[in-house]
């Protein structure tokens, strides 16, 4: 077992602790990170050799939820073991990954992976900051070429205070939750969610955030300095030995770089700027033009075809970002024509098919989104089991995005780490605005289709998903748009310039997604990954101003198709009735194992959901069948009163008397004395099962049970007109004797008497 090195330092009036080794010794780096009670392991390893016909950066950052770390057992009784991550997972393994991955060379070719896993969770500080901090320490001592290290905080704002990481409890107070990872100097990655919050309070928390982490970054560049690289303690990197012909085809593949390099740099900007292209295929075409003339000049110096197809594809694409940037810094020149504040078409439409609950169609240049909103009853919201407990979840936002939608053909499978992110980024955008359960008992449902893609696809939802939660007449609070913000920057980022709407070749080697969402009155969420070594102050500022402008006219267009929420629902939504009543009748609702209630909803076809506080929720597509179960519960748990008078079947008959139901499965009993203005000597004279009778409540005894009487109503004088059962015998003290004993048997084994009821439940 090898030494264990420990940092500490205190950061926010809690310890944050570092340790390296002593755990997973066979990793390049290794580090757990501690913050209160919440303990976070990150490993990091780089292949020796590169991956052989990689064209990108072979960067992998998994993020492993364990469910020991907050003393859970799933749930399910079938399945114990963790599966598939949950979103919350992959949401924070993208998060790290955003923050991380600018800081590397994208010219590397070796898989560097970056495993995380939670191995202790407090519930009060939450373990992304500190998964996000172990990383950049693991990174920092495993001896891969990367420019951090990084540290990260979560800021939020209670009651007008900022609160830098600030606990669960906190974070529900607070009007925003944000977290900021960057360098010491700059900001690289931003993740935001907001409710409404003006754009300089959210520069502000940035700033103050960015400032607040410099504690953490000194204690990781302390244990940087002061711990050898692991990787280097176990491995060395060997010089790459060359046969004679191997250097020489290398320095002869450097020459035809260098020619193709020279050629393009004369002729890029004559081809790619001769004229506007208006769209992703007329640009798509513009470069193909450059490769093709390349290859005819590289043809024309007598370039073999396989050293003519490594020149193209090790040059073209470079020199391509590189004139789209110079353009833009030098002459403010888009390759489409557009300034560079400049928001391309838009267009919006709603109710744009038949018979679904709200649908809304948006599109923004070649970006076209198509959102779908569906209604259930409350029961169908998600059921949620992870570190942070068990909950549930009403509103859902789904993000598709099929091959079609950028002109390829590719397999089809389930939704990657992009969809889950971008979803869930559209899902953040809108759920400020939501009606509260209490306005709007419904769960929603918006799955968005990406039909075309060119440019931010996740900020074309939150419009679309927006238009069609209007159209599906769902009363959210305001509208939400969203605008990807781009940037221009050369290499030491002395020169810069913002872009608004960013497409296709416009995020390249200095650039930025900039992703902002909002109301005419904030911003409600906000993601920041960029392709520089960070962001100052003033970008930051500047992105946000000229969002703000672009979402504002966004937001026009999508008033002048549906300004608010449809005043009604879509004839095929289902339909929920709510109304309260006294949590002690719950029981009375649900039955014995749920005998009542299924029985219910087994008839009239609806779905019923009681919440503790006794809030009942019947929903149903047919007006007439909800009715009908709306009366039957209210019947089931209503308080009966002497003097009520009732139209109700005979359901049982015994010797002392008939029982009558008043609701369903509530009866009240009718003594064989009450029975009719004359002596019957047995009931079953009188009366037979599923006669219907006029009953009135003569008294509720004090074990609750109703005792009725048909004497005294008009409307029973007919079956005393002919004396219908009447006996001569006077044996009523022994009807009278025996009934109460026999009424106290029967009581035993009623369905619904007494206290017997509430002892079965």
């Amino acid at each position: 077992m090898g030494k264990e090195e420990i940092f500490s330092c205190e950061w926010l009036d809690r310890t944050l602790t570092i340790k390296t080794g002593r755990l997973a010794r066979q990793a390049d780096a290794a580090v757990t990170v501690q913050y209160g009670d919440t303990v976070v392991l990150a490993c990091v390893v780089e292949a020796k050799e590169e991956r052989e016909g990689t064209d990108f950066f072979p960067l992998m950052v998994e993020f492993e939820e364990r469910l020991y770390a907050a003393g859970i057992i799933k749930g399910s009784r079938w399945i114990k073991r963790e599966g598939r991550p949950t979103d919350e997972a992959i949401l924070t393994g993208r998060m790290i990954d955003r923050s991380i991955r600018p800081l590397f060379s994208e010219e590397s070719r070796k898989d560097i992976q970056v495993v995380i896993t939670v191995l202790s969770a407090d519930q009060v500080n939450d373990y992304d900051i500190v998964a996000l901090i172990a990383a950049s320490c693991a990174l920092s001592i495993s001896g891969v070429k990367w420019a951090g290290p990084i540290s990260g905080i979560r800021v939020g704002r209670i009651n007008e205070r900022l609160v830098f990481n600030p606990t669960y409890e906190e974070r529900e107070k607070s009007d925003f939750d944000l977290i900021v990872a960057g360098t010491a100097k700059k900001v690289v990655m931003i993740e935001a969610g907001a409710n409404e919050v003006p754009e300089d309070v959210i520069l502000e928390a940035i700033k103050a955030g960015h400032k607040q982490m410099q504690a953490t970054a000194d204690l990781i560049n302390k244990f940087k300095s002061q711990i050898e690289p692991r990787a280097k303690r176990t491995k060395s990197d060997k010089e790459k030995k060359l046969l004679p012909e191997e250097k020489e085809a290398e320095a002869e593949d450097e020459k035809i770089i260098a020619l193709a390099k020279d050629w393009l740099t004369k002729n890029v900007d004559i081809i790619l700027f001769d004229k506007i292209y208006y769209t992703k295929g007329e640009r798509k075409a513009a470069v193909e033009a450059i490769e093709a003339k390349l290859d005819e000049y590289l043809l024309a110096s007598d370039i073999s075809g396989k050293k003519r197809e490594m020149a193209i594809a090790k040059t073209v694409a470079s020199a391509v970002e590189a004139a789209v940037t110079d353009n833009i810094l030098k002459n403010k020149r888009r390759v489409d024509g557009r300034k560079l504040d400049e928001v391309r078409t838009l267009s919006a439409d709603v109710e744009i098919l038949p018979r679904n609950h709200g649908s809304g169609l948006f599109a923004r240049g070649e970006t076209q989104i198509m959102s779908i909103v569906t209604l259930g009853a409350p029961g169908m919201a998600q059921n949620l089991e992870g570190l942070e407990g068990v909950g549930t979840k009403r509103f859902m936002h789904h993000y598709n995005f099929p091959p079609y939608s950028v002109g390829e053909a590719k397999p089809m499978r389930g939704p990657g780490r992009r969809e889950i992110g971008h979803g869930a980024l559209a899902e953040k955008a809108l759920v400020p605005v939501l009606p509260t359960k209490e306005e709007f008992p419904y769960t929603i449902r918006v799955v968005s289709e990406t039909l075309s893609s060119n440019g931010s696809s996740s900020m074309g939802s939150t419009c679309a998903s927006t238009l069609a939660l209007m159209d599906a007449g769902v009363p959210i609070k305001k509208a939400v748009a969203g605008i990807a913000m781009g940037l221009a920057s050369n290499e030491d980022m002395s020169q810069w310039q913002v872009l608004t709407d960013i497409q296709d070749l416009e995020d390249g080697k200095g650039g930025m997604d900039f992703k902002i969402t909002g109301t005419n009155d904030g911003i409600t969420a906000i993601q920041l990954d960029t392709k520089t070594n960070g962001l100052t102050d003033e970008i930051i500022k500047t992105t946000l101003e000229r969002g703000r402008e672009a979402r504002l006219q966004i937001l026009k267009v999508m008033a002048s198709t549906i300004d608010k929420p449809r005043p009604d629902l879509s004839p095929y939504a289902p339909r929920i009735i709510s109304f309260y009543i006294h949590p002690d009748k719950i029981r009375d609702v649900i039955g014995p194992g749920g005998k009542i209630i299924n029985k219910i909803i087994d008839a009239t076809g609806v779905s019923i959901d009681i919440e503790d506080d006794g809030l009942v929720m019947i929903c149903g597509t047919d007006k007439e069948k909800s009715e009908e179960a709306v009366n039957w519960v209210k019947d089931l748990t209503r308080e009966f009163a002497a003097g009520e008078i009732f139209k109700g079947k005979v359901v049982r008959m015994l010797d002392f008397g008939a029982f009558v139901e008043l609701a369903p499965g509530r009866d009240g009993m009718v003594h064989v004395s009450e029975l009719a203005p004359y002596h019957i000597g047995k009931p079953s004279d009188f009366l037979s099962i599923g006669d219907e009778v006029q009953v009135k409540i003569k008294e509720i005894d004090d074990q609750g049970r109703v005792n009725l009487t048909m004497l005294g109503l008009p409307e029973n004088e007919k079956l005393w007109e002919k004396e219908k059962g009447k006996s001569e015998t006077n044996s009523n003290g022994r009807f009278d004797r025996g009934g109460h004993g026999g009424r106290d048997r029967f009581d035993r084994g009623s369905r619904n008497h007494g206290d017997f009821k509430r002892n079965r439940y």
